[in-house]
């Protein structure tokens, strides 16, 4: 399905796993780290996973604020969303990742929290990019 893209950015890793990772516009400069549990070295630095476990628990969020009118839920200000990403191999060959999304919504029913996060993951970008391919698990804390 096609999508009318109105914004687009690029970064350029060097190095893959064990190098850095840089925005065009350097205002996302990364220094990249093979975790100990991965075989590398460990140590301070991003990888794939920080990267993309920062990416989807922001934009999940912004997909609760883009619908909270439509479900008549209000976010509240200090509302947070964890995203913790797994990696590991695939039976079928390769590697995968999982995604859990943990979302702290202080004074909201748990029942509005759950249709929030339910219609939450309808829209967002990252929900629909790893939709059938993520097992990806919605909790409200």
């Amino acid at each position: 399905m096609p999508v009318d893209v109105i914004y687009k950015t690029k970064a350029t890793a060097t190095g893959g796993r064990d190098g850095n990772a840089r925005s065009d516009d350097g205002s996302v400069d990364v220094k990249l780290v093979v975790p100990k549990e991965m075989g590398g070295p460990g140590g301070t630095g991003a990888n794939p996973e920080k990267l993309f476990a920062a990416g989807y628990s922001a934009c999940f969020l912004g997909a609760m604020k883009a619908v909270s009118g439509k479900v008549g839920v209000k976010v509240p200000a200090d509302a947070t969303v964890t995203a913790e990403i797994g990696f590991g191999p695939r039976s079928e060959g390769g590697y995968g990742i999982t995604a859990t999304l943990v979302a702290s919504l202080p004074g909201v029913e748990r029942a509005d929290g759950e249709k929030l996060l339910a219609a939450a993951h309808e829209v967002c970008p990252y929900s629909n990019a790893t939709r059938g391919n993520v097992d990806v698990g919605l909790t409200l804390a």
